[in-house]
């Protein structure tokens, strides 16, 4: 089809006219951001003169930047957790926002354990709605001839839960494939899956990925592109498979599907599509069957032209291992979201992990940004906030965000460095959550909640063996499929005749898990995104070893502190060159979906 040459973008030649509308709208927005992000803030502030929040500060119906940033103090969620308690307990006064609450998005950051609560309103479906909207227009600019195949993503809901108030409380995602949005979305020839909708929105994981799998298979010729959200939740697909083929292929040699997937709504979508494939059963069992799983996707997805998942941040350390299956297929990401809001785009979806930068869209949300010092610097709260158009390249700044759904000058907790522009808009690189130290899949687990999963596990071997923890340290290790934790322990054994016995150190893996929040419980008990976690301890002294070869590349000894997550190389090879005895987590730890209180 020919493209109207006066809808053509700066972005590129668009494959279509639709593409070339939404390329246009990314160029108008981000060569206006300045202006842009003024409209955002008067309508967010307009439309919430009234609400209870902002007449606390004294905004007087005032929507300059000037009055606003004056008068309103930026937060952090604790800040704001009464306001949500309220609303979560019922009150449907207008507290943070003039359009009722909706529901809840479950953010993957915890407060006290438990998932922080975001505030949403039911347009914001339709403003992420739009951000998706734009992901094939830019992918449609590097990769040509999506439309003539299917895409096979692995798209997971989790549990949700009700507060007492009434209202759900549920991962934005998990909101997104419920909504009529996405169930009922117009057909798109860029944006075609192979899983039907039965699949992705059925909670048992287990039903969900086997179909997802098998419809994957069945078209495996139509597939140009794998995905996931997250590189961890392709992996755990990949390893699904390599449990699993055997079932698969003899469902596909039938025609008939296991009777492990009792979902009805699964089953009619299935009954349509599969019927029996004698040479198809024979090509899975002869690829599954071998040992050697190097490059495995593109020998069953052959004409796969990239993989679509997050791969900065944590998700980095999986990598090398997406590339042995893949044979190195580019890899894609395209999108920067949280439950908080939705920010922005990657413009150049096909470069390296390493170079990947989002372009925030400016008509979102109100940003600014806290410029981020090392610790010991200047205290965030006495730093001037910088406005969008304003940050420098180079620098890294931590998001902060005021929202159409009620949320004011609040701190997201990424930390992102600004690498250049699109226009007036910043492009920013993902560095990290601030404060984060071990995370696997959307689990996020940050120093002090390590510290006291130890502290709790010590308890179990202190009295009894009279043995305490000297040191200690982690990483997250993401050689198995799913990774899991894997804890250094240094011990100080007081009588050797009764040191700590296997089942005890394996109780004290299973003390650690059970400290940890309901995200990363729910992963390891409900999705089977985390492995066990694992205690390796360590000989005497190790941790002075440790101490030494720091001190040998440049640390000082005065200032040095133990490490409590290690992702270095060389020191992940000291630490395990001393490991004396492995203890994994004997069972599964304690979760059920949360109930609001």
């Amino acid at each position: 089809m020919a493209v109207d040459s006066s809808l053509s973008s700066p972005l590129g030649p668009p494959a279509c006219e639709k593409d070339a509308k939404a390329l246009r709208f990314i160029e108008e927005i981000t060569r206006n951001a300045d202006l842009v992000q003024e409209r955002v803030l008067d309508e967010i502030l307009s439309r919430n003169a009234e609400v209870e929040y902002l007449k606390r500060y004294k905004l007087d119906g005032a929507t300059d930047r000037e009055t606003f940033k004056s008068k309103l103090p930026v937060i952090k969620y604790e800040d704001l957790q009464p306001e949500i308690q309220r609303i979560a307990n019922g009150d449907r006064s207008n507290i943070l926002s003039a359009h009722p609450i909706s529901e809840f998005l479950t953010s993957s950051g915890t407060s006290a354990g438990e998932r922080k609560l975001m505030p949403t309103i039911k347009e914001e479906l339709d403003r992420r709605q739009l951000l998706y909207s734009l992901l094939m227009p830019v992918m449609n600019l590097y990769v040509p001839g999506l439309e003539k195949g299917k895409g096979l993503y692995f798209l997971f809901v989790k549990s949700e839960t009700k507060t007492p108030g009434g209202l759900l409380a549920r991962p934005v995602l998990t909101s997104y494939y419920k909504s009529e949005h996405f169930k009922t979305r117009p057909y798109d020839p860029y944006n075609v899956y192979t899983s039907p909708n039965a699949a992705i929105l059925c909670a048992d994981s287990f039903q969900s990925m086997y179909t997802q799998m098998l419809c994957g298979l069945l078209e495996r010729q139509q597939v140009l592109r794998l995905g996931a959200v997250f590189a961890s939740g392709l992996l755990r697909a990949i390893r699904f498979l390599q449990l699993h083929w055997q079932l698969l292929a003899n469902d596909i040699e039938t025609g008939t599907l296991n009777n492990k997937v009792i979902d009805p709504s699964i089953r009619d979508s299935i009954d349509e599509i599969l019927k029996p494939d004698q040479e198809l059963a024979n090509f899975i069992r002869n690829e599954c069957s071998n040992e050697n799983w190097e490059g495995i996707i593109t020998r069953i997805w052959p004409n796969t032209k990239y993989l679509d998942v997050i791969v900065t941040g944590a998700m980095a350390q999986y990598i090398p291992t997406l590339d042995y299956y893949s044979s190195g297929l580019p890899l894609a990401c395209t999108m920067y979201a949280s439950s908080e809001c939705y920010f922005g785009l990657n413009l150049n979806p096909m470069c390296k992990p390493s170079e990947v930068s989002y372009t925030i869209m400016p008509t979102m949300a109100y940003f600014e940004f806290l410029p981020h010092e090392p610790a010991g610097s200047v205290s965030g709260s006495t730093q001037k906030l910088v406005d969008l158009v304003n940050v420098e390249v180079g620098k890294e700044y931590e998001l902060v965000i005021t929202t159409y759904a009620g949320l004011y000058r609040y701190r997201v907790g990424d930390i992102l460095r600004v690498t250049g522009f699109h226009n007036s808009a910043p492009q920013f690189h993902f560095v990290r959550r601030k404060n984060v130290l071990l995370s696997i899949d959307s689990d996020k687990t940050d120093e002090a909640e390590l510290q006291t999963a130890v502290e709790n596990a010590t308890q179990l071997i202190l009295q009894e063996f009279n043995t305490s923890v000297v040191e200690y340290t982690s990483y997250a290790d993401t050689n198995t499929i799913p990774g899991h934790y894997v804890i250094y322990w240094e011990l100080l054994v007081k009588d050797s005749a009764n040191s700590p016995s296997d089942v005890a150190l394996s109780q004290c893996c299973l003390a650690m898990e059970n400290s940890l929040n309901s995200v990363y419980r729910q992963g390891r008990v409900s999705d089977n995104s985390i492995g066990p976690l694992e205690i390796r301890v360590v000989r005497n002294g190790t941790f002075e070893e440790l101490m030494d070869y720091a001190i040998s590349r440049g640390a000082s000894i005065n200032q040095y502190k133990v490490p409590r997550c290690v992702n270095f190389t060389p020191i992940v090879e000291l630490l395990d060159s001393r490991v004396v005895s492995t203890h994994f987590s004997p069972a599964l730890p304690r979760w059920t979906p949360e109930r609001r209180r």
